[in-house]
């Protein structure tokens, strides 16, 4: 009987499953959009059961039916979800309020300052690699103590996405290593384990997942997750992790000196190296397997931001799509195609929820500087774009000065339909991107993952048979030449105004 593996992802917007054979050739794909809840400003959540239980369990159903394979077919089961987020659960694994996202929730900014002057901005670093942001795990849970304190009382375990979906098909709570890392203070970087010292005033330790490794099997299938997801009782389910290093894997991704661009929702990179490298502005973590580490970045809004600009400014665009099937950002995107680098002096500063990595400043705005009455619609367009290569270039910036720049990047997600952006991209930053023939996302890489789990495969390197590249983005170095002037403009508008900000 042939072995299948399967993946489901939950994204921000919507969540996707493969089902692949051992070779890594897909057998089913379903998708499933849902809503991000913004209850206020500065607040981002999910509907946990609704949204990552539900999307998996209506996946998972979907996948057995298109292949029409027998559930004993498949021989196990990965999952990845956003993150860092923050969900506590009962001991019943029922969620007790709606989860808190990543890094685009800022409502921890007191509890963030609050743990700093407690325990010390050196002393977090120099325990955790990482430094306290909104994308940190610890002030979250510290923000549910002190605003929702019964919920904190009543919580049995305080997860994150894929913690939550492990434990629903299996009944165990575990974390990676690489997720844990999210969870600062929390996590100890060179121990791989929670640090019982800075886990005080808190969270008690053993309410926290048990840490493993990715591909490590977590537990099988139970049968209450088999009634709603049809999976055969027993089905091995790997520990998982979050969804950009998911993704980076279904890339092919994995050894050192490579880097994931991931042009989502919000803009996230990965940079894969052989030790530890430490930036206060950048995150730090053990990778995906034992002895492999990675320094990633993360902008707050850039798909996200084309999207609000779309929405507010393209409207004719949009009423079209739906009468001729032709796409808004398509449209947009030939509509740019003769404006000249730097869009006629427009310098956009893309903080539109605040940012993240490099300024880790949740108080930043937006700007779109340097407007006068020439400019058009396409060039504010093409600004935003240009802003996001910017935002990358100075990653780019901080991993030279670490000594970990990258050999090769490989750029994944939805925003890598729009060519232009990513000529834009690397016209400013003067390097090449990848582009992977199949873009699949997080839930290939979960398959693999999977495989590896069950002992299919024995080396990451390995996910290179399943991996095939359909184009390659080389700068044009004229181009390069003009955006330096404006990349330093970038620079320099943030930092003369971020006092006002």
């Amino acid at each position: 009987m042939s072995k299948y593996l399967m993946g489901i992802d939950i994204g921000t917007y919507s969540s996707k499953g493969v089902l692949v054979d051992a070779h890594g050739h897909i057998a089913a794909e379903s998708t499933k959009e849902h809503d991000l809840i913004i209850p206020k400003s500065g607040w981002a959540e999910h509907d946990a059961e609704k949204t990552w239980w539900g999307d998996l369990c209506s996946i998972s159903k979907d996948l057995i039916q298109q292949s029409n394979l027998d559930p004993n077919q498949i021989a196990a089961v990965g999952c990845s979800a956003i993150g860092p987020d923050l969900l506590a659960v009962d001991q019943n694994c029922n969620p007790l309020h709606n989860a808190i996202l990543y890094g685009i929730d800022t409502r921890s900014k007191e509890e963030i300052c609050e743990l700093e002057n407690s325990i010390g901005t050196e002393n977090v670093f120099s325990k955790c690699a990482n430094p306290l942001s909104t994308q940190a795990v610890g002030p979250k849970i510290l923000w549910l103590k002190k605003n929702k304190p019964h919920i904190y009382k009543d919580a049995h375990k305080f997860v994150t996405g894929t913690t939550y979906l492990v434990a629903k098909l299996t009944g165990r709570y575990v974390i990676d290593h690489y997720s844990a890392s999210t969870f600062t203070p929390l996590y100890d970087f060179d121990a791989n384990q929670w640090n019982h010292s800075l886990c005080q005033g808190i969270v008690e330790v053993n309410r926290l997942p048990k840490i493993m490794w990715s591909s490590e099997i977590a537990g099988t299938i139970s049968k209450e997750a088999h009634s709603e997801t049809e999976l055969a009782v027993g089905t091995p389910v790997i520990c998982g992790t979050i969804d950009a290093a998911a993704e980076a894997i279904s890339a092919g991704v994995t050894e050192p000196g490579n880097l994931m661009l991931m042009y989502g929702t919000t803009m996230f990179l990965i940079n894969v190296t052989a030790a530890p490298k430490k930036d206060a502005r950048l995150w730090a973590a053990p990778f995906l397997f034992p002895n492999t580490y990675a320094v990633m970045g993360g902008m707050a809004t850039t798909g996200a931001l084309t999207v609000w600009f779309k929405e507010n400014f393209a409207k004719e665009l949009i009423a079209k799509e739906k009468t001729t099937a032709q796409s808004a950002f398509k449209v947009l995107a030939e509509n740019i195609k003769d404006i000249p680098p730097g869009s006629k002096g427009l310098v956009v500063l893309p903080y539109f929820s605040g940012e993240r990595t490099p300024i880790n400043n949740p108080d930043a705005k937006g700007i779109i500087f340097g407007l006068d009455l020439t400019h058009s619609r396409e060039h504010i367009y093409k600004a935003i774009l240009e802003s996001v290569g910017y935002g990358i270039s100075q990653h780019f910036d901080v991993f030279n000065e670490m000594d970990a720049y990258p050999n090769k990047t490989v750029a994944v997600g939805g925003g890598t339909k729009n060519k232009e952006w990513l000529q834009i991209v690397s016209d400013i930053g003067g390097f090449e991107q990848y582009v992977p023939k199949t873009t699949i996302g997080a839930a290939y890489g979960d398959a693999y993952l999977a495989a590896m789990g069950i002992g299919l495969y024995h080396s990451y390197k390995d996910i290179s048979q399943w991996v095939q590249y359909d184009s390659q983005i080389q700068p044009n170095p004229n181009h390069n030449k003009i955006y330096k002037s404006y990349q330093e403009k970038y620079y320099r508008l943030y930092n003369s105004t971020k006092e006002l900000l």
